[in-house]
């Protein structure tokens, strides 16, 4: 009975693109073969390309039927046939040449051989015993080349045959790798023997079978990763050998002579096509070099000559073929010299230029279809793995690994990459691999070019078992790409690395816990500038002891941390802190991946501990804030808008106002945390700074006040409002500055006095819900009217009456920084123009003017601590803040009624008005400006660096240079900032003598 032609959804079912033509060659297939239609296609709809195997199949039944069917015997052999011929045209067409070679698929290759079954299949191939052919025939290269593609076939025929070729991958590099190996070995047996005789090229056999010649695997040879069709890269290595047959020299011109031809044997063009290109050009001095040399000749050279990607280049060497003893003491002799390479100078940042490198010379055509080269390809996972190894192998020999996979394997188990980052990098490269290796396969020729034809992608998905159409292969290489690209970038550029290279060994051996004595340990924290080495060494010994991960993370990043904690002011104090940190987070999953894989986190982390114990106390508070220093946006100051927003939904969030108060004070803490800590690392200026301190304090104070109004419920009886003064009026603060403020409300109700009581009841609330004790906030109202003997809260209309009647001139004065700061819009916005009443006077008479100076007169002599040294002092001092601060409001004080460029609350921005209308000269201006900024920002220094608040600069030279740090000065610049501010100061209070009290400007010396 005649079966009705297979369907066309069956045959596009099956893979088939040809359509028209399939059926009948379809047909042709069963007729010739013997099966049935039905077999044939499930068998063909297993290969990459059905289309191809179909065709391939066709044309071995038309050139050798008698073998073709025997391949096709049984429906398994017929798709093991269809699998292979479907995935390589390049198979298809070997064995077109050699069709009796068809019987290496008869049987299913369940198991790869070990690397001697392979050796001594090709050295047959060759007729070799003991090393040498028997014959001195160039044929047996054509017969060493067939065999090799022999087991090629079946190689590829259990590659096909995997149900994860993924995670198959490893096996079949390996086994490439010895095939590799195996064929080397026989061509250099057919070698030794063409070099036997007498005649041009030849020598005497018993100087040929002394002459040593090893065969050195670099890249992926030496790492037993190879493709299908990699280049093979090798070093030529003798010895000198020298005896009675073989004269000095001698052996160097035979094995030149034997490694020609051992490369001839397997590439040059024959009769059957050679089998991939042997690359000697990693040798010394690459293609200008000796293509052989003795093994004291390379010492010599990698002791002299050899760059630092040469030692990268050594990393994955291994005895390929030849002299295994010799080639063993090759690597031996090479092996200390790779391990130190990475502390020559520069190491990291050459290796990261030269992969730089490689990406600017792709193309710009390929660098999308970059499989290899390109950004997110496989060289991004190679490079990272290979500087990590040389980095860290330096100390750790777990990570001397000579393959990919295997090395990041030890990196993750040392703890050098976390392990979701190994398991992401391994698989995907693995699934780059196998993409690589399914293009080569196909037509056996070296490429690492992503396919641009949909078909061709199609049949890669097909051959690769990586997604079920060429769409979505291609998505799935490019999440690779992005995931492998990421990866590079985070590991391959720590700044940890380039440190960790650098540092001296005795400094990994302290951290280790091994190799040094107490004493010696010690000593050595001492020299690099531990002040207390016992109680250091201590800190170590507690962070890095146990075989926990986070205490061998520990001991990886402690090495580098201790020499940026000495490169501190206070290392000892930065360690310890660093300790606590370290105690309080060390279990969470984030905080050592964190320091060992981000960009300069570990880096900064040392600069704020060891700088500062204004910082390094509250980050013991809030552990979880060393998250910032991963990101520069988190050491931002926060806006007054985005600290508003959250205070709204802490506040609709809490019932009770002593909860919603401290949920505030955290906010507070945390936030003036973010502020010193972005100070301590350069990320603000003194001007952001004290913006960002005034935000956050504003921000507690309308938060907390907010939270009393609600839960008192007396918003319908009183308006109530904070108004800023001093500093923070001024937007002015530093860390540890009070809060000058005062108080005003306005009754709604008829009850004036119900209203001074709720009033009254509000300022108490507040001061009691502001105050904190981990980081105080005084709210200071000693410049209210009548100052200590005034009432602490006013009415509107008594602070109106007490101005009119009552007020003095320093009153006015204070009154110049005064700002609204929380309460109500409509009682801040009057109480605003009541203050510019008073302290933009329409004229200030003579009497006023020397008010203000006699005033400053006495703050000068009688506020200034006793014994203080006027010069010091950064506050009361000459020429400190007081001095440029009095000198603006005076200026203010006389002309900002007519000049309404003088009306604001910041000195700074009133000296520049100033200067601007010609009140003072530029250069003067200049000089006060420069005064009160270092002044301000020494201020914030010291509390930085002490934890205390304190306006003298300190005498003591560590606490001087701690300052001097805080303000970007390199180390041991006590004498300079010493110096620096006295002299600043002294210019600044020049201007002020002479253009605040009228004082002569006194000639410079002479002479």
């Amino acid at each position: 009975m005649t079966r009705p032609p297979l369907s066309l959804t069956a045959l596009a079912r099956a893979g088939f693109v040809r359509l028209s033509s399939v059926r009948a060659e379809l047909d042709e297939l069963a007729e010739l073969s013997g099966l049935d239609p039905e077999v044939l296609l499930g068998a063909l709809s297993a290969a990459a390309d059905p289309d191809s195997a179909l065709s391939s199949v066709l044309r071995l039944l038309r050139q050798a039927p008698d073998q073709a069917r025997a391949a096709l015997g049984t429906e398994d052999a017929a798709r093991r046939l269809f699998r292979v011929v479907g995935a390589s045209e390049g198979v298809a067409e070997f064995l077109l040449r050699h069709p009796c070679q068809l019987d290496a698929l008869a049987r299913p290759v369940l198991a790869l051989p070990d690397a001697v079954e392979l050796r001594d299949d090709l050295l047959d191939s060759v007729g070799a015993t003991d090393g040498v052919a028997a014959e001195a025939d160039e044929a047996l290269w054509t017969a060493l080349r067939i065999r090799y593609r022999r087991r090629l076939v079946q190689l590829a025929s259990f590659d096909l045959e995997q149900a994860d070729p993924v995670a198959g991958f490893d096996r079949v590099a390996v086994a490439l790798s010895d095939l590799a190996s195996a064929a080397l070995e026989a061509s250099l047996a057919v070698a030794r023997r063409m070099t036997m005789g007498s005649g041009p090229g030849r020598f005497p056999e018993e100087q040929v079978r002394a002459t040593p010649l090893a065969v050195i695997g670099m890249g992926k040879a030496g790492a037993r990763e190879l493709n299908y069709l990699s280049d093979v890269d090798v070093i030529f290595v003798t010895d000198g050998v020298e005896s009675a047959d073989l004269a000095p020299g001698r052996a160097v011109d035979i094995a030149t002579r034997l490694a020609m031809l051992t490369m001839r044997g397997i590439h040059e063009p024959a009769i059957e096509p050679g089998l991939w290109e042997v690359d000697p050009n990693l040798r010394p001095e690459g293609k200008d070099g000796a293509l052989v040399r003795t093994l004291d000749s390379h010492v010599a050279y990698y002791d002299r000559w050899a760059k630092g990607w040469e030692f990268q280049a050594l990393l994955k060497a291994r005895p390929l073929a030849g002299d295994h003893a010799l080639g063993e003491r090759y690597v031996a002799a090479l092996a200390p010299k790779v391990w130190s390479s990475a502390s020559r100078e520069n190491f990291v940042e050459q290796v990261q230029r030269m992969r730089e490198r490689v990406t600017d010379h792709i193309p710009d055509d390929e660098v999308h279809y970059q499989l290899k080269l390109g950004p997110g390809g496989l060289r991004d996972v190679e490079f990272t793995v290979q500087l990590l190894q040389l980095v860290h192998g330096q100390t750790d020999d777990e990570v001397r690994q000579r393959d990919t996979l295997s090395a990041l394997a030890a990196l993750a188990a040392q703890g050098y990459v976390g392990r979701e980052e190994a398991a992401t990098f391994s698989h995907d490269y693995r699934s780059l691999r196998l993409m690589e290796h399914r293009l080569q396969l196909r037509r056996l020729t070296r490429t690492h070019l992503m396919p641009r034809d949909e078909a061709d992608v199609r049949i890669l998905a097909r051959a690769t078992g990586l997604a079920p159409s060429a769409d979505q292969l291609l998505t799935t290489w490019n999440e690779i790409k992005h995931r492998v690209r990421g990866l590079h970038e985070r590991l391959f550029y720590r700044p940890l690395l380039s440190a960790v290279a650098a540092a001296p060994a005795e400094d990994a051996r302290l951290a280790g816990g091994a190799g040094l004595t107490t004493e010696q340990a010690e000593a050595r924290l001492a020299a690099i500038g531990f002040r207390d080495p016992r109680g250091a060494l201590a800190h170590i010994a507690a962070l890095t002891s146990g075989v926990s991960r986070r205490a061998t993370i520990q001991r990886h990043l402690l090495p580098v941390m201790l020499q940026w904690f000495a490169d501190g002011p206070d290392p000892d104090y930065g360690l310890l802190t660093f300790r606590r940190l370290s105690e309080e987070l060390g279990s969470t999953h984030w905080y050592l991946r964190m320091l060992r894989d981000s960009t300069g986190a570990a880096q900064r982390l040392t600069r704020v501990l060891s700088g500062s114990r204004f910082a390094g106390e509250l980050l013991g508070r809030i552990p979880e804030s060393v998250a910032w220093l991963e990101a520069d946006d988190e050491l931002r100051p926060r806006t007054a808008a985005m600290l508003a927003e959250e205070t709204a939904a802490i506040l609709a969030r809490h019932d009770s106002v002593d909860s919603a108060a401290a949920a505030l004070r955290a906010i507070r803490r945390r936030e003036i945390l973010r502020l010193a800590v972005a100070g301590i690392l350069g990320f603000v200026t003194i001007e952001e700074l004290a913006h960002g301190l005034t935000v956050v304090t504003e921000n507690t104070i309308a938060g907390v006040l907010q939270a009393i109004r609600t839960a008192r419920g007396d918003e319908g009886d009183l308006e109530f409002a904070v108004i800023g003064m001093g500093r923070f009026g001024g937007r002015e603060l530093g860390f540890g500055s009070d809060a000058d403020v005062m108080y005003v409300f306005r009754p709604l109700a008829a009850d004036q006095e119900a209203a001074n009581r709720g009033a009254l009841a509000i300022v108490s609330e507040l001061n009691r819900l502001t105050e904190d004790n981990r980081l105080p906030l005084d709210l200071d109202i000693g410049l209210r009217p009548e100052g200590k003997n005034g009432p602490p809260v006013r009415s509107l209309e008594s602070y109106r009456a007490y101005y009119r009647r009552w007020s003095l001139t320093w009153e006015a004065q204070a009154l110049l920084r005064a700002r609204g700061v929380a309460g109500s819009p409509q009682l801040l916005a009057d109480f605003d123009e009541l203050a510019d009443e008073v302290r933009y006077p329409a004229e200030i008479g003579e009497q006023a003017v020397r008010e203000v100076k006699r005033i400053k007169a006495r703050v000068e002599s009688e506020r200034l601590p006793q014994g203080a040294d006027p010069s010091r002092h950064l506050k009361l001092g000459r020429g400190s803040l007081s001095d440029v601060e009095w000198f603006v409001q005076l200026i203010q004080l006389e002309h900002a009624a007519a000049v309404p460029d003088l009306r604001t609350t910041s000195t700074l921005d009133a000296l520049a008005a100033a200067a601007e209308h010609g009140f003072v000269l530029e250069e003067d201006a200049a000089r006060l400006r420069d005064a009160w900024v270092f002044a301000s920002r020494t201020r914030s220094a010291m509390t930085l660096w002490t934890n205390k608040t304190a306006d003298v600069l300190p005498s003591d030279r560590v606490a001087l240079d701690g300052v001097a740090r805080l303000l970007e000065y390199p180390p041991g610049s006590a004498s300079r900032l010493e110096e620096d501010y006295l002299a600043v100061t002294r210019r600044a209070r020049q201007v002020f003598e002479r253009s605040f009290y009228g004082v002569p400007q006194r000639p410079a010396p002479t002479g």
